[in-house]
């Protein structure tokens, strides 16, 4: 079973310019609108702190930073979106009175999620990870790869391409511990690349869980995409960290191998949780740990009983495998 969201929900898309001084206070202007989050667009460099604290599949670009800024937000076709604009105008000239907060002129235009998949294209190539070439469907095959594994993955709004480094060393992990029919926990599973991986590698079924609804899209269109039947994959919208009924879903005691491809302070709170859904020999591959952050997943595992049985790198990325005795 899998389970699907809604398909091209409509939005109305707001581009509000500000400067870089202001938009801290912009944002809470627009918070206090009812708007839940904004898209922050400029060229401040990234500190090394926000670099320890994100990674991201797709490589960043920048020109110099000119001081403008761009703040995007969006209303679902459900909301009063002039109700909202109107808040948001009220509270950027109140704003005004005492701030300079730069123009704050606002572009309003709609959108489709099908949009937002689409401005993947323009980034995402087909490249290789050992035998396996990831490939989107817009781009076909070349002669010379033909021997390879293909790999179709179109990532769309759900996180996982396979071009960053902790997704590389989880699928150079389940390459050495997938065994034909096995049950594989896939946690975080975003796009499904992971999971789709373990299928390929002769899993017999893979249950999955994310945090974001774009997932289920990605998920059941990459399966379609590689040939691979829905029934051999679940995925699910929920916390598996603290939600009973997602843990239920997923059920106790039967999973050969769990992948998490999450960054390191979740990996901490998961760990716990993912015993006791691990067969006794079972094998739990975690990665999205900068090597800085090493020390603290691998104690987080050897604290819940677990036992660690490799640590790989690529870069300054660390994945961490452990066994369930």
């Amino acid at each position: 079973m899998l389970l699907l969201g809604d398909k091209n929900m409509k939005w109305t898309k707001f581009r509000l310019k500000t400067t870089t001084q202001a938009e801290d206070i912009v944002i809470c202007a627009l918070a206090d609108a009812g708007v839940e989050g904004a898209q922050i667009e400029d060229n401040v460099p990234l500190s090394d702190t926000d670099l320890q604290q994100m990674f991201v599949d797709i490589p960043l670009t920048s020109g110099p930073d000119d001081g403008t800024a761009y703040l995007t937000f969006y209303l679902d076709e459900d909301e009063d979106a002039d109700a909202v604009l109107r808040r948001v105008e009220e509270e950027l000239a109140s704003l005004r009175q005492f701030s300079d907060i730069g123009p704050c002129t606002i572009e309003r235009s709609e959108t489709e999620d099908k949009d937002w998949i689409n401005n993947w294209k323009q980034y995402f190539h087909q490249f290789t990870v050992d035998d396996f070439l990831v490939i989107p469907s817009w781009e076909k095959v070349r002669p010379e790869d033909e021997g390879k594994r293909i790999l179709h993955i179109d990532p769309g709004t759900a996180f996982g391409t396979g071009m960053h480094e902790t997704t590389q060393l989880c699928m150079r992990q389940l390459k050495k511990y997938v065994t034909p029919g096995c049950e594989v926990l896939d946690v975080g599973t975003g796009s499904g690349i992971l999971g789709i991986v373990a299928l390929m590698l002769g899993a017999g079924h893979v249950f999955g869980t994310d945090l974001d609804p774009c997932a289920l899209d990605a998920v059941r269109e990459n399966l379609q995409a590689n040939g691979i039947s829905g029934g051999s994959m679940q995925a699910v919208i929920g916390n598996l960290i603290d939600d009973r009924r997602i843990q239920d879903m997923a059920g106790y005691d039967k999973y050969d191998i769990v992948t998490a491809n999450i960054l390191a302070p979740v990996l901490v709170e998961l760990t716990p949780q993912i015993v006791s859904h691990l067969k006794n020999g079972g094998i739990y591959i975690t990665s999205g740990i900068l090597d800085v952050k090493e020390e603290d997943v691998t104690k987080a595992c050897t604290d819940a009983g677990l036992t660690v049985a490799e640590v790989t790198r690529q870069g300054e990325w660390v994945s961490v495998t452990a066994r369930k005795d």
